[in-house]
């Protein structure tokens, strides 16, 4: 209603200085007969009313569209009416949606494609890493440890780009079976033990076989990011990575503790944003701050649930809590 009398405010002021105008001069040009002027700018008038609700009753779902958000595109397709104003506006959004579909289509195509450009290269790195790796075994030390350090880095950042790229599907990705924690944690733990001895900071495995729902590669994923961080920031103190994982009533709990340098409190809130690295994370240059957001991205998914403690100059914990569902039963 509103947006009805605000359109059409000018021509309701139009008409009454028309018709009021109309009377001044047939009254100065000696037309005296007042009952006759105001029964006829009372018809006038009793028209222009008839005029406007025809217009309001006709256009009203007009109105009413325009004046509300839509809630999805398939609105834009709703009738709005049987008038031809009615009938060129439902044209004008069917065309817009059609225009926005086809480029939506197009912008997708062109994702899909540099997502799988991207996912293809990844696979290409592998093999020249894996070359320079086992090249490096003929090279003497210190050049040779230097040489696989970088090529760890590498290949935890190639990682990386690979599990963002299939962030696109990754439901689809999905395989929810039992999985062992213990396995989990060991398979993890062996795959980073280079990294562990050469930043001096060993892991202190506490993990039982206990079973739970869970999809291993991506647990697998998990666990390689709070380990990688958990070191990332004891470099230095020589300290131990705490892995554990417990009870807590009816659902596991699987824990990663560190005893480093700890998350500044205004930086807790916002570790789980993408590209956020943090004070300390803008301190080291392979932080690119994507790695807890994916993280955090499928423990959702997956419906689990992380906590995060840490104190500064003391250390950090992270955990994953399996539903009661998600817990099978412990060996």
């Amino acid at each position: 209603m509103k947006l009805f009398l605000k359109e059409h405010q000018l021509l309701f002021f139009v008409q009454v200085v028309q018709f009021t105008s109309i009377a001044f001069l047939l009254y100065i040009d000696g037309y005296t007969n007042i009952p006759v002027l105001m029964y006829v700018l009372g018809l006038a008038f009793f028209f222009l009313f008839v005029y406007l609700v025809y217009q309001y009753v006709t256009r009203k779902r007009i109105y009413e569209r325009l004046g509300k958000s839509m809630g999805s595109l398939d609105e834009a397709m709703e009738h709005s009416g049987d008038t031809p104003f009615a009938e060129a506006f439902d044209d004008l959004l069917k065309r817009q949606y059609q225009l926005y579909q086809q480029e939506l289509m197009e912008t997708a195509k062109q994702k899909e494609e540099h997502l799988m450009f991207i996912e293809r290269w990844v696979h290409q790195m592998k093999t020249p890493l894996s070359v320079i790796e086992l090249t490096s075994k003929e090279v003497e030390e210190p050049a040779s440890s230097n040489i696989r350090e970088e090529t760890d880095r590498m290949k935890n950042g190639l990682k990386n780009v690979l599990y963002m790229t299939r962030m696109r599907s990754v439901e689809d990705d999905f395989k929810v079976e039992p999985v062992s924690l213990g396995d989990s944690v060991e398979e993890v733990v062996e795959d980073n033990k280079r990294y562990f001895i050469r930043n001096q900071v060993y892991p202190k495995m506490e993990t039982t076989d206990a079973f739970v729902e869970t999809d291993k590669k991506w647990l697998g994923f998990i666990l390689h990011q709070f380990v990688q961080n958990a070191v990332k920031y004891s470099t230095g103190k020589a300290q131990q990575v705490v892995i554990s994982n417990y009870q807590v009533q009816d659902h596991y709990v699987l824990e990663v503790k560190d005893f480093g340098i700890g998350i500044p409190p205004e930086d807790q809130r916002r570790i789980y944003n993408p590209f956020f690295t943090g004070a300390h994370g803008r301190a080291y240059r392979e932080s690119t701050g994507m790695g807890l957001y994916i993280v955090k991205e499928i423990v959702d998914h997956l419906n689990h649930v992380i906590e995060m403690e840490s104190v500064v100059g003391e250390g950090t914990t992270f955990r994953i809590i399996f539903s009661d569902t998600q817990s099978l039963f412990s060996v």
